[in-house]
């Protein structure tokens, strides 16, 4: 059963959100038995859209791990799956913010064909110290870049 994900320590919930979209396509590999795409490769689509979405930030993960001894790390995952994929469908994939805390971000992610709602999933994904594994705040550099973008949305 999905469940909403709720902290007592939101900072900041956000309402409107600037929405980032990467687009991909149904390969072969990405298709089950019966022709359509796995359930499971739903999550790699949004984590490269999650990926790309701090790339188009200038957020380097391996960088960030490098020297600043940080990653993120999904926590919770609810996805609800409503209509099949298939093999070469165009794809669009969405990434906004729905929650920002000290030391995580919960994402609001769809996948679409030509506008029609596929798969729809709450993520939660937690900044850790990569030694330790354990949580850490979100760093200043990161959280003034999202900001930017929720800004000019807002605007």
């Amino acid at each position: 059963m999905a469940r909403a994900i709720h902290s007592a320590a939101v900072e900041h919930a956000v309402t409107d959100t600037a929405i980032f979209r990467w687009n991909v396509r149904v390969y072969f590999e990405d298709t089950d038995a019966a022709g359509v795409v796995y359930y499971a490769n739903y999550l790699k689509y949004f984590e490269r859209c999650r990926t790309e979405w701090l790339r188009s930030l200038g957020i380097d993960q391996r960088q960030l791990a490098a020297r600043e001894r940080l990653q993120f790390v999904v926590a919770d995952l609810a996805v609800q799956y409503l209509r099949p994929a298939r093999l070469d469908d165009a794809l669009a994939i969405d990434a906004a913010i729905a929650e920002r805390a000290r030391s995580y971000l919960v994402f609001r992610q769809q996948a679409r064909r030509d506008g029609e709602l596929l798969a729809a999933a709450r993520v939660k994904v937690a900044c850790v110290d990569t030694a330790r594994l354990a949580p850490v705040r979100l760093p200043l550099q990161i959280l003034e870049r999202i900001a930017a973008p929720l800004a000019s949305a807002q605007a």
